[in-house]
């Protein structure tokens, strides 16, 4: 077999997903692709596209407490130990990192050997991980303009957007929905840990909304457990439809027939949006340390595609005011969404790849 290009990444949606576009865009090109990660990836073993996938011992630095870290710096040498062990074995022509604390073993260790490597940082502030591991690579890639960016590392900088899933190329040729009459589709996503204002505030709003303006919403939300039972009870009281799940498989698709998004900022769901150009209200996480949701958020803002609200403003009568104003003037969501789209980049995965093969030693 020939020498693989090595991809880092953490074992979440969020950093495997532009990781396996990228790893589609490198097979593409007849380059080998391994993976390497934590054992929270497993489950996703069988869909990623990559020959092998490697674990590597690894923790977050960021707890509270010096026994906490003390333990967090020895799982990260263990996992530098092992990572120097696997490269030695895998003799990858680049390492490439998506971030997370996974990444960081497998980066030192390529940093160590002299092995190219490239970071791609999703958020429009860079992670903790990144910010460590930044000055000892070659490149770093964006899905966004960096703010606070130190001089040292300027010169490496490239934007080429985040790599998103086929399923958001695909949704991005349907086309955007018509409005009959005044019927709007709403999607709700935000399944995660942190999203539960959303089952607060969305069936609140619709409840400040007149009978014969709730009539033309068509909601679609995504709630988990107990949040889940709390949206269904709600609307039920209002006699109002609502589709509910803790996943949507197709949510692309789903993304691509609402008029209008309500959710978080994830970096991954600001791209999705832009790349298949559909309006949005985003409310960022406000308990992240870096306040990364925040400054994606302003960056879809920026194009006109985006009204952020901050969660402390997130209130039933700001979302009601909202949905109104949607209802009385549904073209101005078409305008958003035209700009949304203005700024998506549905070729991130290959500009990506570009990079990766600039630096990539032969195979």
């Amino acid at each position: 077999m020939g020498r693989p290009i090595l991809l880092a990444a953490g074992g979440t949606g969020g950093h495997l997903f532009p990781a396996a576009a990228l790893a589609a865009s490198l097979a593409r090109r007849g380059a080998e692709v391994e993976l390497a990660t934590d054992s929270r990836a497993l489950k996703y073993g069988g869909d990623f596209p990559a020959r092998a996938i490697h674990t590597f011992p690894a923790a977050t630095t960021t707890d509270a407490g010096a026994l906490a870290k003390a333990r967090a710096a020895l799982t990260l040498s263990a996992g530098l130990a092992t990572a120097l062990v696997q490269l030695r074995r895998i003799r990858p022509r680049a390492v490439v990192g998506f971030g997370g604390y996974p990444t960081v073993p497998p980066l030192l260790a390529a940093s160590l050997m002299r092995v190219p490597s490239v970071l791609h940082e999703q958020n429009a502030v860079m992670g903790r991980a990144n910010r460590f591991l930044s000055p000892r690579v070659n490149l770093i890639a964006c899905g966004f303009p960096l703010k606070r960016v130190d001089r040292a590392i300027e010169a490496k900088i490239r934007v080429t957007g985040n790599p998103v899933r086929p399923s958001v190329i695909a949704a991005a040729e349907i086309p955007y929905p018509e409005v009959v009459g005044r019927r709007l589709n709403v999607l709700v996503t935000g399944g995660s840990q942190g999203a539960r204002v959303m089952a607060d505030v969305v069936p609140a709003a619709l409840a400040l909304l007149a009978p014969d303006e709730r009539q033309w919403i068509r909601l679609t939300q995504q709630a988990r457990g107990e949040d889940s039972s709390r949206v269904a009870a709600a609307c039920a009281r209002m006699g109002f439809p609502v589709e509910i799940a803790e996943f949507f498989a197709d949510l692309p698709a789903r993304i691509a027939s609402a008029h209008l998004i309500i959710g978080r900022a994830g970096a991954s769901t600001v791209s999705e949006l832009a790349v298949i150009g559909r309006a949005s209200v985003l409310v960022p996480f406000p308990h992240a340390l870096d306040q990364d949701q925040a400054a994606n958020a302003a960056a879809l803002a920026a194009s006109g595609g985006a009204v952020v609200v901050p969660q402390p403003e997130f209130t039933p009568e700001r979302l009601a005011a909202i949905l109104r104003g949607a209802l009385a003037a549904p073209e101005k969501l078409a305008a958003q969404a035209a700009a949304a789209r203005s700024v998506g980049v549905p070729d991130a995965a290959e500009r990506l790849a570009d990079l990766v093969m600039e630096v990539a030693q032969p195979a």
